[in-house]
C-alpha cells in the first residue's frame, strides 16, 4: 500500500537539492504550449470559422455551431483522459508525453489544412469536428500528463512551483496566439481574416511540431515512476479509479472554478469584447495579450506561494475573492465599455485564475492515489473542462442572448466559485488522507 501524501513527514531537503531545475520543465511544457495554442486559436476566430464551416443565415446560429465545435473537443477530454491515462500510469510518463502530441499534431493539421464549406461542402465540417475530436482526446491527458511529470521531478519543498509551470506554459501560447492575431489584424482586412487570415495562426502551429518532438524526446522517465515495482494494469486502474469515486468527484466539483474562469477571460475575451462589448479587434487582441503575461507572471509566484502557506487556505480565499467581485466587475465593464475598463476586469479576474490555478493543480495532483496519478488527475480535470469550461464560451453567449443581460457571464464564474468554496470545505486534509490511504490497495 501506498503511503498517502499527507501522513509523510516533510523531509529537510539540502539547499542543493532545492535549487531548480527548469531542463526537464522547458522539455515537458513544449507540447503544452502547442494545446493551449491550438484551442486558444480555435476560440480567438470562432467567428471566422463560422463563416468557412457552418454558413446559415443567421449570424447568432452560425457562431453557435461553431463555439459548440469547440465545445465538442472537450468532450473527448474524459474518454482520452481514461483511454490514455491508463497507458500512462501503465507504460510510463514519457512514452505518454509522445503519444499525446502526436495525437495533438494530427489534429491541428487537419483542421489548419480543410477547404472549406464552399469548396467541399457538408464534409467540411464534419472533418472540422473530426480534428476536434482528436485533439480533445490528446487534451485530455495532456495536462495531466505534464503535472504530474513536473510534480514527480520537482525538487523537495518546490512542487508548487514545479506544477504551476504546467498552466504558465499555457500563457505563452495565450501570449504568442494573441501577438499574431495583432499583427494579422492591423495587415489585413475582416474580409480576409475571414476568407483565409483566421488558417494562418494554425499553419504556424503545424510549422513548430517538428521541434517541439525533438524536446519530448529528450524527457527521462522520472524517478519515481522507475522506483515503483509494480504498475497496475489498466483494469487495475480502473477499479482503484472507481473506488476513490468521492475524490474524483470533489475534485471535479473543486476544478470548475479554475476552468471556467480561464477560458472565459482567454477564449471568450474576443468574442465577448467584439459581439457584445463591441470593442476593435486591436483592442481585445491587446488585452488577451497581457491576459497572458499577467498569468504567466502570477502562476509561478503563487505556486511558491502555495508552498508556504499550503493549498486549502489559498484556494478558499481565492474563491471568496471570486464569488463577491465576479459579477460587480462585469456589470461595471458592460455599463461603460473601454479598452481601460475591460483591461482592469481581464487582469483582475487574471490574478484569480492564477492564484486558484497555482494551487488547484498541484493539490489534485497530491491527493491522488499515486499508482493512478495521471488517470486521476486528468480525469477529474477533463471532466470539469468537459462540462462547465469548455462550454463556457457557449454558455456565456446564450444567456445573454436569452436575458439580454450583458453581464450575466460574471453570475457564471460567480456559480463556479461557489462550486470551488464548497470543494475546499469539504477537503478537508484528513478526509484526503483517508480517501488515498482507503483506495490505493488493489485487491
Amino acid at each position: 500500500m501506498e503511503i498517502p501524501y499527507s501522513s509523510v513527514k516533510p523531509v529537510s531537503p539540502t539547499r542543493a537539492s532545492r535549487v531548480p531545475d527548469f531542463r526537464p520543465v522547458v522539455r515537458v511544457a513544449s507540447g503544452n504550449f502547442l494545446e493551449m495554442y491550438d484551442f486558444q486559436v480555435f476560440g480567438y476566430y470562432a467567428a471566422a470559422i463560422a463563416s468557412n464551416f457552418f454558413p446559415s443565415g443567421n449570424e447568432y446560429s452560425s457562431l453557435m455551431l461553431s463555439l459548440a465545435t469547440f465545445g465538442a473537443g472537450f468532450l473527448m477530454r474524459p474518454i482520452g483522459a481514461i483511454a490514455l491515462g491508463t497507458y500512462i500510469d501503465h507504460r510510463g510518463r514519457r512514452q505518454g508525453l509522445l503519444l499525446t502530441l502526436g495525437l495533438m499534431a494530427i489534429g491541428t493539421v487537419s483542421i489548419a489544412c480543410m477547404p472549406s464549406y464552399a469548396s467541399i461542402g457538408l464534409i467540411a465540417p464534419l472533418l472540422v469536428v473530426l480534428g476536434r475530436l482528436v485533439q480533445g482526446l490528446s487534451a485530455g491527458v495532456e495536462a495531466g500528463g505534464v503535472s504530474v511529470y513536473l510534480f514527480e521531478v520537482a525538487t523537495p519543498g518546490n512542487k508548487g512551483f514545479y506544477v504551476s509551470w504546467q498552466a504558465a506554459s499555457q500563457q505563452v501560447a495565450v501570449m504568442f496566439a494573441a501577438v499574431v492575431g495583432l499583427g494579422l489584424t492591423s495587415r489585413l482586412t475582416s474580409d480576409q481574416m475571414t476568407r483565409w487570415g483566421w488558417r494562418v495562426p494554425l499553419l504556424l502551429g503545424c510549422m513548430i511540431i517538428p521541434m517541439l518532438f525533438l524536446l519530448r524526446r529528450s524527457l527521462e522517465e522520472t524517478p519515481e515512476f522507475l522506483k515503483r515495482k509494480h504498475h497496475l494494469l489498466p483494469r487495475e486502474i480502473l477499479r482503484t479509479l472507481a473506488r476513490s469515486w468521492r475524490l474524483v468527484a470533489l475534485g471535479t466539483l473543486l476544478t470548475i472554478m479554475n476552468t471556467v474562469c480561464f477560458y472565459l477571460i482567454t477564449a471568450y475575451t474576443p468574442t465577448f469584447a467584439g459581439t457584445v462589448l463591441h470593442l476593435a479587434p486591436k483592442d481585445y487582441m491587446t488585452v488577451t495579450l497581457c491576459v497572458g503575461a499577467s498569468n504567466f507572471f502570477w502562476l509561478p509566484i503563487m505556486g511558491a506561494v502555495s508552498d508556504r502557506i499550503g493549498r486549502r487556505p489559498l484556494l478558499a480565499a481565492v474563491s471568496v475573492l471570486a464569488l463577491m467581485t465576479a459579477y460587480p466587475a462585469l456589470s461595471w465593464l458592460v455599463s461603460a465599455p473601454s479598452l481601460s475598463r475591460l483591461m482592469m476586469v481581464e487582469l483582475w479576474l487574471s490574478f484569480l485564475f492564477a492564484s486558484y490555478n497555482s494551487a488547484l493543480i498541484v493539490f489534485l495532483t497530491e491527493i491522488m492515489p499515486a499508482s493512478v496519478r495521471t488517470t486521476g488527475f486528468s480525469f477529474v480535470h477533463s471532466s470539469a473542462t468537459a462540462i462547465f469550461g469548455g462550454f463556457t464560451p457557449v454558455i456565456a453567449t446564450y444567456l445573454i442572448h436569452v436575458t439580454g443581460n450583458r453581464a450575466i457571464p460574471g453570475l457564471w464564474l460567480s456559480f463556479a466559485a461557489a462550486c470551488g468554496l464548497i470543494a475546499t470545505a469539504l477537503l478537508s486534509s484528513s478526509r484526503v488522507a483517508r480517501c488515498s490511504a482507503m483506495h490505493e490497495h488493489v485487491p
